[in-house]
């Protein structure tokens, strides 16, 4: 039997990220062959990644990378079974190695089949399904170009991308500060002008439908009714309907008695509230629509108009889980 150095043990350990233990036993059973060693832990792995094939990588981290010039990032999930391993220091690094090669890959089928140190990326994943002993899996991949890139990762289980338009003076803090809202209110989609009229429509009948399903067991409660909206999106709010809003609004007022020289001081806040109450869809799912965390007097719209000629071109969002 060939003798095994510490020396050898260590290289080995370094190259494959093994234990001590597993790196002497693959030596000895390679008989001090160093590439042989590599193979042993090799097809060690794809007996563990075999066995737990069927398991679920819930856990993991949520990684974002951009390159130098900050116009294209990327951000992906390395998945594993558990927290503690997900919390793992060489996990992680891992799982930024594995971003970085995504920076050069445009799907996550492309990343499993880029370079890693002479292998795979599957492979790697494979090899160290062996030595962690939990299945190891791209969970999510995504990919943002713009001419300025933004991200935000929220303790490795959140992890978000913004693209601007243009590389404004202060294009660092908006896009980390969108990409914070991203990784936070996990809005779909950009604006209300991107929903499909018959999803809206759906949507509006299901959430009427839930509320005055609620409003019965209130109302047998005794409890104050939910307000029934008639809309949940800016969408359905035509120049026809602001204006029938402004004359219900009118009638309140005169129905009140305030004075008429008043109205108009009155009236642009019940406009606003009206609006309010009737955009709920956009408030939660549109970016650009939701209050802006930092500062809820405004939206994210307005917060990106503070910062001069520049808008949200995209988003991207990756969660562990």
């Amino acid at each position: 039997m060939a003798k095994i150095t510490a020396a050898e043990v260590n290289k080995l350990r370094k190259a494959t990220g093994a234990g001590m233990m597993d790196c002497k036993n693959a030596l000895v059973e390679a008989e001090g062959d160093f590439d042989k060693a590599i193979e042993v832990l090799r097809k060690k792995g794809q007996k563990v990644a075999a066995k737990r094939a069927d398991r679920d990588s819930s856990e993991g981290a949520a990684i974002a990378k951009l390159n130098s010039e900050e116009t294209v990032g990327v951000a992906i999930v390395l998945g594993c079974e558990t927290d503690f391993v997900g919390k793992n220091e060489n996990f992680i690094t891992l799982a930024n190695q594995l971003a970085e090669i995504a920076l050069n890959c445009n799907s996550k089928e492309e990343l499993l089949t880029a370079d890693f140190g002479g292998m795979t990326v599957a492979d790697k994943l494979v090899e160290q399904t062996g030595v962690i002993g939990e299945k190891l899996e791209i969970t999510a991949f995504e990919k943002l170009e713009a001419p300025y890139v933004g991200s935000y990762v929220h303790i490795n289980k959140i992890a978000a991308l913004v693209g601007l338009s243009a590389k404004v003076e202060t294009a660092d803090v908006l896009a980390k500060d969108v990409s914070m809202q991203v990784a936070s209110m996990g809005a779909t989609t950009l604006s209300y002008k991107d929903f499909d009229p018959e999803f809206v429509a759906a949507e509006t009948e299901a959430r009427i439908a839930v509320i005055e399903k609620d409003n019965e067991e209130l109302g047998r409660l005794g409890k104050t009714l939910k307000n029934v909206p008639q809309y949940i999106s800016m969408a359905q709010l035509t120049p026809e309907v602001i204006a029938q809003a402004e004359e219900d609004a009118k009638a309140q007022l005169k129905a009140e008695g305030k004075p008429e020289q008043i109205w108009d001081k009155i009236l642009p806040g019940k406009l606003e509230r009206f609006i309010s109450d009737n955009t709920t869809l956009d408030q939660e799912q549109c970016l650009l629509d939701q209050n802006f965390i930092k500062d809820e007097k405004i939206n994210v719209a307005k917060y990106v108009e503070s910062h001069g000629d520049v808008s949200v071109l995209d988003f991207k969002r990756v969660t562990v889980g």
